[in-house]
């Protein structure tokens, strides 16, 4: 249980003297002012729990003290308790409770009386303390619970994105991307506009990785993927890695002629990398086969027709000599 601070206020060394031999107890922490002025200055500096305070007094009598109190943020609530001679009139009493007094003591003081009227305002001290510290530990258990919050859901997020994203490159997984091709085929049907599908392949990767090792391979992939997903400039482009060096992007509400648009724009940002491949029998530098496939998604056809056109696109370009991107042939319903 913590001390408790009572502020004994009287221009009179023998009243503070036997206000002191009332309070003689061991939680309770006297301090004295023997002026108005100076319990003023001591009410700022203390967390007092009662004001015991006079009310003659030389300069600043007791009334002055407790309306200057009640004026103040730090001293409003303070409990105060008037110590006056007993023959004071009732006006006077009323003045006291005007200027924000809770309670009247009258000298000579009964020991019992002013035990139990100070004991109550110490017990409510100790209860608004215990409150306080409650309160405190509550607020540092909701920061505690916050900070937990706001790490869940960063993990929560760095799981996500480890389900729906490549590890290596950052781009959109096998996974995900069937999963949002599944849905931009839905849309497809319900809109009638077309989707068109792009199919990437590095050429001859196995030989770059074979002549450079796994973390030439690796940062090659990164860079490819970089240059493709800047490539696929629109934020509805779903760009993913779908294979070892095989990159798919889907492009939503797209013709023809724009899906043939962003297979060059492909194939041009990796050549422009310029990255060094010795076993290539097609270019000095890395490059890409491109297929492309477009179609108006209905009920008479499935998603794997859109994927298989654009796959008969990447084959004809590998044949063809690689370093180009064709349009998939085996297409049912062309936009």
């Amino acid at each position: 249980m913590g001390i408790a601070k009572i502020l004994i206020v009287d221009d009179r060394p023998e009243n503070l003297l036997t206000l002191e031999s009332l309070l003689d107890e061991p939680d309770i922490e006297l301090v004295r002012a023997t002026s108005g002025v100076e319990a003023l200055g001591l009410t700022l500096d203390h967390d007092f729990a009662l004001v015991l305070l006079d009310v003659q007094m030389p300069g600043m009598d007791g009334y002055e003290v407790a309306e200057l109190m009640r004026g103040n943020k730090k001293t409003k609530h303070i409990p105060i308790i008037f110590i006056t001679a007993a023959f004071r009139a009732d006006a006077q009493v009323f003045k006291g409770y005007e200027s924000g007094a809770v309670d009247y003591l009258f000298k000579p003081l009964d020991e019992r009386v002013f035990k139990s009227k100070v004991g109550v305002f110490i017990e409510l001290f100790r209860h608004k303390d215990a409150l306080s510290k409650k309160t405190l530990e509550l607020d540092r258990k909701l920061v505690e619970l916050e900070e937990l919050q706001q790490q869940l859901e960063e993990t929560n997020e760095q799981l996500r994105l480890l389900s729906t994203t490549d590890g290596l490159t950052g781009l959109l997984n096998k996974r995900e991307f069937e999963t949002v091709f599944e849905k931009e085929w839905k849309r497809g049907i319900r809109t009638q506009s077309p989707l068109s599908l792009v199919m990437l392949d590095i050429d001859f990767f196995k030989a770059y990785n074979d002549t450079c090792g796994h973390a030439e391979g690796d940062d090659c992939l990164k860079k490819v993927a970089k240059a493709i997903s800047d490539a696929a400039r629109r934020h509805t482009d779903m760009v993913a890695r779908v294979g070892g060096e095989e990159f798919a992007v889907l492009l939503p509400e797209t013709e023809p002629e724009g899906a043939e648009h962003v297979a060059k724009r492909l194939l041009k940002a990796v050549y422009d990398l310029a990255i060094p491949h010795k076993r290539s029998t097609t270019s000095e530098f890395v490059t890409t086969s491109i297929g492309v496939a477009t179609m108006v998604p209905d009920q008479g056809c499935i998603q794997r027709d859109l994927f298989e056109a654009a796959d008969d696109g990447l084959y004809r370009a590998k044949e063809k000599g690689r370093n180009c991107w064709c349009i998939g042939t085996s297409i049912l319903n062309v936009a």
